[in-house]
C-alpha cells in the first residue's frame, strides 16, 4: 500500500482524499475525504480574474488540508486545479499561494486530463458489475465545466465543455448580484440553449449515444440522488452507486427550478453552498439524459479525486 493525498480544486469546491492504494489488487482504502465550498470561480466568467476573497477562502481550506495530510503521513501529494484556474488571468497568484501552503505546485490540467482522471476514479470498481454494461459514459458536472468521457477499460473519447452549475447560474440567473428566486422561463430557456450548444460540441468528438451505462459524478448529481432518496442528511454510502431514473431527475429538476431559496435550503441533504447553483446543475444532468436517451444514471462518489490518487501509484 502507498499512502497518497489528492486535492481537487474546482470552480465551486475544493476536496481532499487521503487513501492507501494497492496497484496490484486495485484496492483503494479511504482514510479521509473532505469537501469545502470555496467558490473559487466567483465572477471569473464575467471578470476573467480570481477574486481576492475567493482566493482567501481557498487558501484557508488549503491550510486546513495541510494539517490533515501531515497528520496522516501521506507519502505523495498531488494538487490538481480545474476550470476556474484555467480561465483566470491571475492564476499565478493562486499557484504561489498553494505552493507556499502545501509545498506542491497546483497542476492546472486540461479538460482532457480532467476527463481521464474522472473516468479512472469512477469506473475502476465497476468492472465486476454484471448489471452495468459497457461502454460507460462518465459525466462530471462541475462548477465551471462538464467533462464527457466514453470508454470501457480505457478512455475512447473525451471532451470538456464550459457548462457547469456555477457558470450557468452566474451567467443567466444573477442580476445586480442577486440570484433569481425562482428563475423566469426566459432565464431557464437561456441556460437550456447553452447546455444544448455544449452537448452539440461534445458530440463532435464523443459518441454520447453509444454508451450503455451513464455514470454521473460531482455535487449536482449526488445531491439529486440524495433528494431522490429523501435522505434525512447527506449520506455518501447511500448515494454511492445509487440509480436515479430519468423521470425522477426531471421531477426533481422541475421542482428545483420553481422553488425558492428558502425551500431549497430546507432540503436536509442540501449543502448550503449548493442552494443557489443546484437547479442549474440538475438541468445539465437532465439535458444529458434526454440527449443520450439514458433511462437512469448511476451515481458515483468516486471521481476525479480517486483518479488523481491512482495516478500517484
Amino acid at each position: 500500500m502507498t499512502r497518497v493525498a489528492a486535492v481537487d480544486c474546482g470552480t465551486n469546491s475544493i476536496r481532499l482524499l487521503v487513501a492507501d492504494c494497492d496497484p496490484a489488487t486495485g484496492e483503494l482504502v479511504e482514510l479521509e475525504r473532505r469537501m469545502t465550498i470555496v467558490r473559487l470561480g466567483q465572477g471569473v466568467d464575467r471578470t476573467g480574474r480570481l477574486a481576492p476573497e475567493a482566493l482567501e477562502r481557498t487558501f484557508a481550506a488549503c491550510r486546513e488540508y495541510a494539517a490533515v495530510i501531515k497528520e496522516h503521513g501521506a507519502e505523495r501529494l498531488r494538487f490538481v486545479a480545474t476550470s476556474a484556474s484555467r480561465d483566470a488571468e491571475n492564476r499565478d497568484e493562486f499557484v504561489r499561494g498553494v505552493l507556499d501552503i502545501l509545498g506542491v505546485e497546483p497542476e492546472v490540467i486540461t479538460g482532457g486530463q480532467e476527463a481521464e482522471f474522472s473516468f479512472t476514479g469512477a469506473t475502476k470498481e465497476l468492472g465486476g458489475r454484471a448489471d452495468l454494461t459497457k461502454p460507460y459514459l462518465v459525466v462530471d458536472i462541475g462548477g465551471g465545466s462538464t467533462e464527457f468521457v466514453v470508454g470501457d477499460e480505457r478512455v475512447r473519447a473525451a471532451r470538456s465543455v464550459d457548462v457547469g452549475c456555477v457558470r450557468m447560474t452566474e451567467r443567466h440567473l444573477v442580476h445586480e448580484g442577486v440570484v433569481s428566486d425562482p428563475p423566469t422561463a426566459a432565464q431557464i430557456a437561456a441556460i437550456r440553449a447553452d447546455i444544448e450548444a455544449a452537448l452539440d460540441l461534445a458530440e463532435e468528438t464523443v459518441p454520447l449515444r453509444e454508451a450503455h451505462t451513464l455514470v454521473g459524478l460531482a455535487g449536482s448529481v449526488t445531491t439529486v440522488s440524495a433528494i431522490a432518496q429523501n435522505l434525512p442528511e447527506y449520506d455518501s454510502a447511500a448515494i454511492h452507486h445509487s440509480r436515479v431514473s430519468r423521470d425522477r431527475v426531471r421531477e426533481i429538476t422541475e421542482w428545483l427550478l420553481r422553488s425558492t431559496h428558502a425551500e431549497r435550503a430546507a432540503v436536509p441533504s442540501m449543502h448550503p453552498g449548493r442552494v443557489d447553483v443546484i437547479a442549474a446543475g440538475a438541468l445539465v444532468l437532465l439535458s444529458i439524459m434526454e440527449r443520450t436517451g439514458a433511462e437512469d444514471v448511476v451515481v458515483s462518489e468516486h471521481d476525479i479525486l480517486d483518479g488523481i490518487g491512482w495516478s500517484l501509484v
